[in-house]
């Protein structure tokens, strides 16, 4: 059974579903994903690239080298600025989608992994059964 989730951007210009349940549900303290979300991480949910449809609107691409030294293709919406979606180097097989523009209820997720928690604020916990690690692991 395919999980449908529907999302968008801040203004609504830009809209998508995905089809299928994620490959992966990362939070990250890195400095993109900081900078992307003005927050101290960002959660980050990956999908094959065939379980994710634009219905709506046109994304601007960005093209950018990582904390870990790799190139990451953001996208995000023209009209607002929203980072929607993004491709990763070492994962191009997968889309990555921004987990806060997902429709209400948008964290139906649960982060698998913690990476770059050196970067972290000394406030910010996760459960002890999240994996966490410094920086970026092998994949």
């Amino acid at each position: 059974m395919s999980e449908i989730h529907e999302g968008g951007c801040v203004c609504g210009a830009v809209r998508f579903e995905t089809r299928a349940a994620p490959q992966r549900v990362s939070a990250c303290s890195c400095g993109w994903c900081t900078k992307r979300t003005g927050a101290p991480l960002g959660v980050s949910v990956y999908f094959l690239k065939e379980d994710v449809r634009f219905t709506q609107g046109a994304l601007t691409p960005f093209r950018l080298t990582s904390d870990a030294g790799r190139w990451i293709e953001s996208e995000f919406c023209g009209t607002c600025g929203t980072t929607v979606s993004w491709t990763l180097e070492f994962l191009p097989d997968f889309r990555g989608i921004a987990a806060g523009t997902f429709d209400t209820p948008s964290f139906w997720y649960r982060p698998q992994r913690y990476v770059f928690t050196r970067s972290k604020p000394d406030w910010l916990h996760l459960d002890g059964d999240v994996p966490c690690f410094a920086a970026m692991p092998g994949s």
